[in-house]
């Protein structure tokens, strides 16, 4: 997702996850499985799983992805859900997600 931020900070932060996305509205789940995130040296995939991303949309935003360092039980498609922990970076005008974990909105 791309994102102009006049304020840049380092490292992830809840900051700018909650300055981009509107907790106000609702979340909804687009995958239906977790893709694994592989570790990579000298350029080459090592077959090691790192992370698990997960696609979700909130009206007026693109689809984003989240990041999740342990694997996490998605809900049914489109579901509305809420992130533990919910983070963002933005790298070269690039922002980036990654959560604890998430739970189905009921």
């Amino acid at each position: 997702m791309k994102f102009n931020n006049t304020r840049r900070s380092s490292g992830y932060s809840a900051a700018l996850a909650s300055q981009i996305l509107d907790i106000s509205k609702p979340i909804h789940c687009l995958s239906v499985e977790l893709e694994p995130q592989q570790k990579f040296e000298d350029k080459k995939p090592t077959g090691e799983i790192i992370a698990y991303k997960v696609w979700f949309t909130q009206s007026g935003l693109p689809p984003f992805e989240v990041k999740f360092v342990e694997p996490v039980k998605l809900p049914a498609y489109l579901a509305v859900v809420e992130f533990d922990n919910l983070q963002a970076v933005e790298v070269s005008y690039n922002v980036y997600f990654k959560a604890d974990g998430l739970k189905e909105v009921k």
